[in-house]
């Protein structure tokens, strides 16, 4: 039986939940990161006998989070049920999930030895330098598995994409991952970080898998140019009314040293109107690759 047929009423009755006790299983070695409804931590894991990264979730956040999905009819799948699914040299491996006796749902994952994009971009990182078309096609790769899987990821930026030591992309973090289907892409509520936002959310609309590639070419426009297409503004509300009313900035007037045909790739990429942007992550890629300058 497939994922999504035991997800949405395929039958086989619906399991039970792996319970564990977090101070048997883990020796925590340090927090790593902490978002909104998590705190993550470096790890060593009993069980499997390696060192992993360990995702607790906070247990009334989380629940108060599915609840709106609830409140609609639709069963949304947890953030371990999502990454469980996903197996591609693109997505952070997922080894388990469950969770702890306190309640709070887990997730054990691969331990990424390497660097997150949003630090390469930051500091200019000279690991950038003849990488960018390299890194950015690895991430058009996860983008179209995970469309592939039927999923939609909803929060692709640099903060949710690693570098490992040997140049492997990763895309991470799927806690606002919905499954892609129509009764998840009506008009909802405005999901994930303002500076990726699409148009077609801001607004309200129904929304389809050109969420996922506007936020993909927003993200490589910081990977060529170090910049954003619209300036950071004091607000996400005032973020939100640039990307609807205000043209993106030309990527070449962020970085003047593009290539024009690499400009016009990027450009193509971040277009408010979904229906002139690339209509796949594939597609993205193949106009990546064509580019007669490779080396950036």
């Amino acid at each position: 039986m497939g994922f999504f047929s035991s997800l949405f009423g395929g039958g086989g009755g619906k399991k039970g939940k792996k319970i564990v006790d977090a101070a048997k299983r883990w020796d925590l070695r340090g927090r790593t990161g902490q978002g909104s409804m998590s705190k993550v931590f470096q790890a060593y894991d009993r069980d499997i006998g390696r060192t992993v990264c360990l995702k607790l979730l906070d247990r009334v956040k989380t629940q108060k989070f599915e609840e709106r999905f609830k409140a609609q009819g639709l069963k949304k799948p947890t953030e371990g049920e999502v990454c469980a699914a996903l197996s591609h040299i693109n997505c952070v491996r997922t080894y388990d999930h469950g969770v702890t006796t306190k309640g709070d749902p887990y997730l054990v994952m691969e331990w990424i030895e390497g660097r997150g994009l949003n630090f390469l971009i930051e500091t200019k990182n000279a690991q950038l330098d003849g990488n960018r078309i390299n890194y950015t096609t690895q991430l058009c790769d996860a983008i179209a598995y995970l469309h592939a899987q039927k999923f939609l990821h909803r929060d692709l930026c640099p903060r949710n994409v690693m570098v490992d030591q040997e140049g492997v992309v990763k895309l991470i973090d799927f806690g606002l991952t919905i499954p892609y289907t129509p009764q998840f892409c009506v008009p909802g509520n405005r999901t994930g970080t303002a500076d990726y936002l699409a148009p077609e959310i801001i607004k309200r609309t129904t929304t389809d898998h050109r969420v996922d590639l506007f936020a993909l070419g927003v993200t490589a426009y910081e990977v060529f140019t170090g910049g954003l297409p619209w300036e950071r503004s004091l607000s996400s509300d005032e973020t939100l009314r640039k990307h609807l009313n205000t043209p993106p900035r030309d990527a070449r007037s962020v970085n003047p040293k593009l290539d024009e045909k690499v400009a016009k790739v990027l450009m193509k990429a971040i277009e408010r109107d979904r229906e002139l942007r690339y209509s796949t992550a594939t597609a993205f890629k193949e106009a990546l690759v064509a580019l007669p300058k490779q080396d950036y």
